[in-house]
């Protein structure tokens, strides 16, 4: 007699308010936490005198609106707009092992960012606009080898792994003939937020906000897309133009990303199944629920980098890999089975 796997009800799949609230205070203790730690001693009291214009010293001022604030505000944004690509193309390809950084998505946006670097350096609003015609081409790509052929879940995996090791390599062939097409150009291959200033994060910002709304209206399309291609289409959904819509809006959010924050990797892998486990399969919750955990995990994560090894300095891409490799190995495990369909 075969027997059933039964799935725990997962805590908040119908307390999805309560989950949202509980993410936007995690959202909120991450960002005061990431803004007041550091090497330089800024207090509550010195964040709490610059939010009600209060007095404050001229040194205080300068590291929470030049250093802390643009680098807590790029985590944020990194890390929902990569949450939402992650749980986008997992929901669009029916496969939990995909990921931006997974198949491909991040290394096409990261090369074509330091291509922009090295043919046009003083373009600023350049990086973030070739960073998604980057990720648009590996997402098409994808969705080519996805749904041309009957292959398996686990083969789309291994390809993404393909592509991103040859955009890998043409990423290392643009830096050994421009080296300064990127400044901290090791720390962009790894994913960091050292550096990073108002001005890079405009561009990208506005696609990212543009991008997570578009998500979260369109989030309850891919619960559609879940029932499967015959009942999607009786419904009267376009199954393949809606899925390169979606692997396209994707690529927006994790190209824009990749523009200011380099390759970070495994924020769409990690945070996406993590929701999913709290909150279930709905993807209207799932997208939004998505957004403010992966904003908090990186300020988080980042925040580890920072403090942890003190004096030094890591980047945060390397504490994601340590959280997100043992995790990846263990999704490939538990859908081996899965993994062989298609």
């Amino acid at each position: 007699m075969t027997r059933t796997r039964r799935h725990p009800q997962p805590p908040f799949a119908q307390h999805g308010t309560a989950l949202i609230v509980g993410a936007a205070l995690l959202v909120l203790l991450a960002t005061v936490t990431g803004c007041l730690a550091g090497s330089s001693a800024v207090g509550l009291g010195d964040l709490w005198a610059l939010a009600t214009g209060g007095p404050l010293s001229a040194s205080a001022q300068s590291i929470l609106l030049n250093v802390r604030f643009p680098r807590v505000a790029a985590a944020l944004l990194a890390g929902s707009a990569l949450a939402v690509a992650g749980a986008i193309i997992q929901a669009v390809l029916d496969n939990p092992m995909a990921s931006p950084n997974i198949i491909g998505i991040n290394s096409g946006a990261g090369l074509a960012v330091l291509l922009a670097g090295a043919l046009f350096p003083h373009m600023l609003f350049l990086p973030p606009l070739a960073a998604f015609c980057g990720a648009l081409i590996s997402a098409l790509l994808i969705f080519a080898i996805s749904f041309g052929t009957q292959i398996s879940r686990l083969t789309v995996v291994l390809a993404g792994i393909a592509i991103s090791t040859v955009f890998g390599a043409g990423m290392n062939a643009v830096l050994i003939i421009e080296p300064d097409a990127y400044v901290n150009a090791a720390g962009f291959l790894v994913g960091g937020l050292a550096g990073v200033g108002t001005r890079s994060l405009l561009w990208p910002a506005g696609l990212i906000i543009v991008g997570l709304a578009v998500s979260a209206v369109c989030s309850g399309r891919l619960n559609i897309m879940s029932l499967g291609d015959a009942r999607a289409h009786a419904l009267g959904m376009n199954v393949k133009r809606a899925r390169l819509c979606y692997l396209a809006l994707a690529a927006l959010l994790a190209g824009a990303a990749v523009s200011f924050a380099g390759l970070l990797g495994f924020v769409g892998l990690v945070v996406p199944h993590l929701v999913r486990f709290l909150a279930g399969h709905d993807n209207r919750l799932v997208v939004p629920a998505s957004a403010l955990v992966g904003g908090a995990f990186v300020v988080l994560c980042d925040l580890a980098a920072r403090v942890l090894f003190s004096p030094y300095e890591l980047p945060v891409g390397l504490t994601m890999a340590f959280l997100g490799g043992p995790f990846f190995i263990y999704l490939i495990i538990r859908n081996r089975g899965y993994a062989d369909g298609h």
